[in-house]
């Protein structure tokens, strides 16, 4: 096939079809030479041409192709110098995959040839391989980026009304009865009417999906015969995954993904991507040659400054991305703009955020990943969510990130889930969680919703195995349970795992019952782990990150149980949704306002009195917190003030019952129970109180009340 090329342009990276043509830009500060390299549209494996692009201009290599058309797959080669020991990996007889490919094709076999250096070899990485590798690797593929997408217009939910439900693309849909079989597990499935309606029904406004960046499923998984069903391990930053497609690996990927965003939207649930820019695939310094490694590694990679063969590992996985570089940056936030202005997507959550923080070694909350971040009018006005820490010395920052962030609450987390195993003196923690967390986010500019709450996240415990099991059992990922965390502040209420003891499961669907209210009531933007609302069990995985199973996917059938805690789920997601006090955008101030009947917040004991400084130290466990409805400082769209119902919410952490008083207020008023989590979902049917009368609780439950009209 004869090709001829043209100077074409450095700009914009990656491949670009303009109708007549192709212009191809690839980044390589320490190339010598850049090829080209097209293969048969049809067939993949057979090379059709192999051209230099001999255009340079600041580092760019580039070269347009006239007659190319949407649906060419390419690759590179790229000629520099091999020295591993000053962190140079350059080896063109490795194809290496265009790091703005928009979609990807094939997958990584690892077969010896993927790797830069010849396996088994006693000088490991410091020989060169010269086998070649293109008979193994994937290859980018130029799109066509034209799209119906029929006025679309993003949902622009305000973070104080959002809702987050966490989910994987296929474990979401790989048994839901409803959807048909051949979308099940794909992003057509994931927009299906069956899907869409439940995510409505417990109040999600905001779809968070775990990885579908283009990811490698790594070699020491498959020879287990496991999967890297989770996806944190990215080869390519701009391609959805084609795994999760219906609609094939051609481009057909990028259009599925689109339609599924679009069917969303109309439903008015944002998408938020879980994205993994702090590492790649390419793992360490004797992981593969796929992309970064050998176009650019010193660019790319932080290596160690004192011996650059090896790589700064922030991560865990062998390797951080170089987020100092200008290129890094820009090669983050072009990928981050081609998902919400391409593919309209509404938010990240940032995995590992601590390590794009880190400038020399520190993590730097003024860092020219968050300013650049901050000055970019595309991305200053989507979702952002930090994972605030890394594996790094100093990488726990919960509470640190700047202004435009929010933050996945692990305090929120651990100290929740400490209350409700009813531990004493945890109550000083547990009402700055319920409150939006002002110790972490009040004196820097931020508001209660910087706050992400969660309970449980797909990292860990389901919520039925975290009120089921004490320890984890993570034999099936193959590592003799040595994987996954030992801290996860559960409690089985005396039996290991599954049991048919009525007493305990009474009481382990109360604990659930517990920690969905008081997520779905506390102030701050409430995450829910997908299949939590119905109950679902990982069997005591809190690692199940290469489990593509059913230990991992979302089961629709429902028991008794499931159904009753997916109605409560739903009943208190819409007393969030109607009151607004449970949703505010500041912090309390514990004072009336502009003539309010209550304060704000008034914190009570059991006897319906105010709580003194001394209670708050002590080993109390069991506190009610009385919310002002008319003490709001909130206005609406229109300019309108906001103002609520005011309501009593009641915590007993302790496993013995407790009696409340009700409080008294100026004007005497009767009080409705609406929530109550020692009942079930079909027992909530409201009851009404007299004012300052007695409440009995049981042992380990809330309670919420609403102040009804004057008597």
């Amino acid at each position: 096939m004869e090709i001829r090329v043209l100077p074409g342009r450095r700009s914009p990276l990656g491949a670009t079809w303009d109708g007549e043509g192709v212009n191809f830009a690839l980044f390589s500060e320490n190339a010598t030479d850049v090829e080209l390299c097209l293969f048969d549209p049809e067939d993949h494996s057979v090379e059709t041409a192999r051209v230099r692009l001999r255009d340079v201009t600041a580092h760019v290599w580039h070269g347009y192709v006239p007659g190319l058309e949407p649906g060419q797959p390419y690759a590179f080669r790229v000629e520099g110098a091999y020295e591993p020991a000053q962190g140079l990996r350059c080896n063109p007889h490795k194809l290496v995959l265009d790091p703005y490919a928009r979609a990807v094709a094939g997958k990584v076999d690892w077969a010896p040839e993927v790797f830069g250096y010849p396996l088994g070899d006693p000088a490991q990485d410091m020989a060169r391989d010269e086998r070649d590798s293109a008979a193994h690797m994937p290859r980018g593929i130029v799109l066509d980026h034209s799209f119906d997408w029929k006025g679309d217009r993003p949902p622009r939910t305000p973070w104080h009304r959002t809702v987050i439900y966490e989910a994987h693309v296929k474990g979401l849909t790989a048994l839901h009865p409803d959807v048909p079989e051949e979308l099940r597990g794909t992003y057509a499935g994931v927009a299906h009417p069956a899907v869409v309606e439940h995510l409505k029904s417990i109040g999600v406004t905001a779809l968070e999906l775990l990885p579908i960046h283009d990811f490698v499923d790594d070699g020491y998984l498959i020879d287990k015969g496991l999967t890297n069903y989770w996806g944190y391990s990215t080869l390519n930053f701009f391609s959805p995954d084609a795994r999760y497609s219906g609609s094939g690996d051609r481009g057909g990927q990028v259009r599925e993904f689109k339609e599924m965003v679009r069917a969303l939207h109309k439903a008015g649930i944002e998408v938020i991507l879980d994205v993994v820019y702090n590492h790649t695939a390419e793992g360490n310094h004797l992981g593969p040659t796929l992309s970064f490694k050998g176009i650019d590694n010193p660019t790319y990679y932080r290596l160690m400054k004192d011996d650059p063969r090896f790589y700064m590992d922030y991560t865990g996985t062998g390797n951080s991305l170089n987020a100092r570089h200008p290129q890094v940056i820009k090669l983050i936030n072009d990928s981050l703009r081609y998902w919400v202005q391409e593919m309209h997507v509404d938010g990240f959550r940032f995995d590992l955020a601590s390590t794009l923080a880190r400038e020399e070694h520190a993590v730097d909350r003024l860092s020219s990943f968050f300013d650049v971040i901050h000055q970019d009018p595309v991305l200053s006005e989507v979702k952002l969510i930090a994972e605030p820490w890394d594996i790094g010395e100093g990488g726990y920052q919960v509470g640190n990130f700047p202004v435009l962030w929010t933050e996945w609450n692990g305090k929120y987390r651990d100290d929740v889930r400490t209350f409700w195993r009813s531990e004493p003196g945890t109550i000083n923690e547990m009402a700055y969680r319920l409150t939006g967390s002002s110790d972490l986010y009040g004196n820097d500019g931020r508001k209660a919703y910087a706050s992400i709450n969660f309970i449980t996240a797909h990292d860990g415990f389901t919520l039925h195995d975290l009120v089921s099991y004490n320890e984890k059992h993570n034999e099936a990922n193959g590592e003799e349970n040595r994987d996954g965390h030992d801290h996860n502040i559960s409690y089985n209420f005396g039996a290991e795992g599954p049991t048919d003891d009525p007493g305990i499961l009474a009481e382990r669907e109360k604990q659930k019952r517990n920690f969905l209210a008081t997520l779905l009531l506390s102030q701050g933007v409430p995450m829910l782990c997908g299949g939590d609302e119905m109950g679902r069990t990982q069997n005591g995985n809190n690692n199940a990150y290469c489990q593509d199973n059913e230990i991992s996917w979302l089961h629709w059938d429902l028991d008794e149980r499931g159904r009753d805690l997916l109605e409560f789920t739903r009943r208190v997601a819409t007393l969030r949704r109607e009151h607004p006090v449970f949703r505010r955008r500041h912090f309390f101030q514990g004072r009336k306002i502009r003539g309010s009947e209550l304060e704000d917040i008034r914190w009570l004991r059991p006897d319906g009195q105010e709580m003194t400084d001394e209670e708050w130290n002590s080993d109390v466990r069991a506190f009610g917190i009385l919310l002002g409805g008319d003490a709001m400082m909130e206005w609406d769209e229109e300019g309108e003030r906001v103002t609520d119902d005011t309501f009593l919410l009641l915590f007993n952490g302790a496993p013995e019952p407790a009696a409340f008083t009700l409080p008294s207020t100026p004007t005497p008023a009767n009080w409705e129970v609406v929530v109550d989590t020692s009942r079930a979902a079909a027992e909530q049917e409201g009851r009404t109180q007299a004012p300052e009368s007695s409440l009995d609780m049981a042992g380990r439950s809330m309670m919420v009340l609403r102040r009804l009209e004057e008597r």
